[in-house]
């Protein structure tokens, strides 16, 4: 199964500010799971300043090559509203703009970005930040993509993974932080947090099976328990709805991953 390439899909947007949309997401995701509040929240404005300089110079019908903060940022926000209806959608016009006000809200109030917020950074805020971002990432991906519905249905899901503290990203690996799971578990958990699946070997790498065919027998009774769907030919794992309820049940919310 093909690793899902976000960079390559939004291909509308010059390189440049593909590069620092897709860079600033992953900054929000990352200092979530790390459970840096404040930085995520910081993260959550400049991420702002990048999507509405997308938004205007998709109206305008030309790019700047870096994305730039606005003057006023609420008012520029709302100007887009003016953009004509036949030719942009309201997503573009009013949603996504009003969504990008509200995140720029917890970034220069909620004592986020200077001195003097009213409210300390907390975790609540950053669920809003992450969110946010997720769904207007989204939406990005679904008016500027070019590629099929069920492609594109794919980026989707890909882009609004969920956020599982005890998977650790290094580069292209991914590892389960609490090794006393048994490796039917931690394989459900690097599922779970995979959305459109993945291919055997590449859960085998990760999980640092070297005996692949041992490591097929646990994928097989998995997939005999319709915990996941394993194509022996393909090599092809994805995690089934049931699956997904033990993870949440059983895995997360016991060990408090899961709010």
């Amino acid at each position: 199964m093909a690793m899902i390439d976000a960079t390559q899909v939004l291909g509308n947007l010059p390189q440049g500010l593909r590069a620092e949309l897709i860079a600033e997401y992953a900054k929000i995701t990352r200092n979530y799971v790390r459970g840096n509040w404040e930085a995520a929240e910081l993260n959550g404005g400049r991420f702002c300043e990048i999507v509405y300089t997308v938004l205007r110079g998709h109206i305008d019908g030309s790019y700047p090559v870096a994305a730039s903060k606005p003057q006023n940022f609420p008012k520029s926000c709302e100007a887009l509203a003016q953009a004509d209806k036949i030719s942009f959608p309201q997503s573009i016009r009013l949603g996504i703009p009003r969504v990008l006000v509200g995140l720029y809200e917890i970034r220069n109030n909620r004592g986020v970005g200077h001195v003097g917020g009213d409210v300390d950074a907390n975790h609540m805020d950053a669920i809003y930040v992450l969110h946010s971002a997720q769904w207007v990432m989204s939406e990005l991906i679904r008016i500027f993509h070019k590629i099929d519905v069920a492609a594109a249905t794919r980026v989707v899901d890909a882009l609004t993974d969920r956020t599982v503290p005890v998977i650790w990203t290094i580069g292209e690996a991914r590892r389960i932080l609490d090794t006393s799971l048994s490796l039917a578990d931690r394989t459900l958990l690097l599922l779970y947090g995979e959305a459109g699946g993945t291919s055997a070997q590449k859960l085998a790498t990760d999980l640092k099976q070297e005996r692949f065919a041992n490591y097929k027998r646990v994928l097989k009774k998995l997939d005999e328990d319709i915990l996941v769907e394993y194509n022996d030919t393909t090599s092809d794992v994805e995690i089934s709805p049931k699956g997904e309820k033990y993870v949440e049940e059983n895995l997360l919310q016991a060990q408090r991953y899961l709010d």
